[in-house]
């Protein structure tokens, strides 16, 4: 299997539940995402423009694969309302095969 199949993990947090579910249906309809976790909201602390913030967040766990993940990271900064979205990349080194197949299938990647 090539790196371009491999799955990954998206974090992303979102200002709110409403913007979580946009946000989580367009990745999903655009088959950039095979599936989302919205968690329960979160309290975040961060410096933002020299000054200490607080925030109430969602949390946002986007499964997809390595193919997908330049679209994605398009389609965040194109629908996300944060000037500086949160993403990170978590690369997944183990899984349930046909979990792994399913992501890989939904998002247009499969082997």
């Amino acid at each position: 299997m090539s790196e371009q199949d491999s799955v990954l993990v998206v974090l992303c947090t979102a200002p709110d539940e409403g913007v979580a579910e946009q946000l989580a249906g367009a990745l999903i309809e655009r088959r950039l995402a095979a599936c989302v976790n919205l968690l329960a909201p979160a309290r975040s602390l961060y410096r933002w423009e020299g000054k200490l913030e607080h925030a109430t967040e969602i949390p946002m766990l986007i499964k997809t694969t390595h193919r997908a993940y330049p679209a994605l990271e398009n389609a965040i900064r194109e629908l996300h309302p944060y000037q500086l979205p949160e993403l990170l990349v978590l690369p997944v080194t183990q899984g349930l095969p046909a979990y792994l197949d399913w992501v890989r299938a939904e998002t247009g990647s499969a082997a």
